[in-house]
């Protein structure tokens, strides 16, 4: 009914002008005493005629109509998808929008093409940047002294980076390496925690660990990014008292902090990306991308991970690992 009305809304003045046409042969036929019915017949006629034809035009608005809703809510149009153009506006409204899709098209391939070279460049980068590091470690492996094993835990930092590089870039790469299967849960965790054992000590930190005797379906390499994240950031945040790594039933991964804790207010943002929050402003350090990184793969894990937390007093990250059965082949 809407579309009805906005056609007549269009087709006033057509309307308005075939009923003053009636109107000056009535008139005329009338100052020239002819017969009325001479005139009104053939206006009725007239009249009768010109509503099917509106009809049938009205028809066609509506046919037309409907295809383009239809391309609307379509993911992907393109231009040879729209009704063919009955008038000269329409036809001109679609040269404007084939000059305009085929400029963005244009754009979007350079901009693709920039955003793969800098992908590939990074890529590259980031794999070059390991051979130094492994080098390096190589060298402190030679010695044990106070200044050895920090240059370790700043070397495991720099890894920590690189890796979250390109975690970042693979993320929404169209061949990321997923290999979905059922994994010991206890044995990605502790390959995990044995990457920060030096951290550990380093800090005088205790670790309440609980054998986690479940398997999980995942991909082990992403999650242990994921859970290598939290405890970078435990371990960032957390002066003194102790980590715990505990398991709830059925799949619920728990891993509290005795740290600084985080503000109400910065809370429901920490997953957003490059947001800080108060606790990363006083550290000077922070990036705001690794708690992004884990709630992205997360998702696309089908894994749930949030997290609770007291200002002052510590910080629980919860990671659901709960998932339906895979069959593997």
């Amino acid at each position: 009914m809407q579309l009805f009305f906005m056609y007549i809304r269009q087709k006033w003045r057509t309307f308005l002008a075939a009923g003053l046409f009636c109107l000056i042969f009535l008139v005329s036929f009338v100052l020239y005493r002819l017969p009325v019915g001479a005139v009104l017949y053939p206006a009725i006629l007239c009249l009768v005629l010109g509503l099917l034809l509106a009809g049938m035009d009205f028809r066609n608005v509506r046919i037309k109509h409907q295809r383009l809703a239809e391309l609307r809510c379509a993911m992907d149009v393109t231009i040879s998808e729209l009704p063919q153009a009955g008038r000269i506006e329409e036809e001109d409204y679609q040269q404007i929008i084939r000059l305009l899709c085929e400029e963005q098209s244009m754009l979007t391939t350079e901009q693709n093409l920039r955003y793969s070279d800098m992908i590939e460049y990074y890529t590259v980068w980031a794999h070059q940047i390991k051979t130094p590091i492994a080098s390096m470690r190589l060298h402190l492996q030679n010695e044990d002294s106070a200044l050895q094993r920090q240059l370790s835990l700043d070397l495991l930092r720099i890894e920590q980076y690189v890796e979250m590089v390109l975690m970042f870039l693979r993320l929404d790469s169209t061949s990321t390496d997923y290999m979905i299967k059922a994994y010991d849960l206890n044995e990605v965790v502790r390959g995990a925690v044995k990457k920060f054992a030096g951290e550990f000590i380093a800090r005088k930190l205790t670790l309440y660990y609980e054998p986690l005797e479940t398997n999980v379906v995942t991909d082990e390499k992403w999650l242990s990014f994921v859970i290598e994240q939290i405890l970078s950031n435990a371990l960032k945040y957390t002066t003194e008292g102790s980590i715990t790594i505990s398991l709830k039933e059925p799949k619920l991964l728990c891993i509290t902090d005795t740290g600084m804790g985080i503000a109400p207010e910065d809370l429901p943002r920490i997953f957003e990306k490059g947001y800080t929050g108060l606790c990363g402003r006083k550290d000077k350090k922070a990036s705001g991308i690794g708690l992004y990184l884990c709630k992205r793969i997360c998702k696309n894990l089908g894994h749930r991970l949030w997290v609770e937390s007291t200002l002052g007093q510590g910080t629980t990250v919860y990671l659901d690992l709960t998932q339906q059965k895979l069959e593997v082949e």
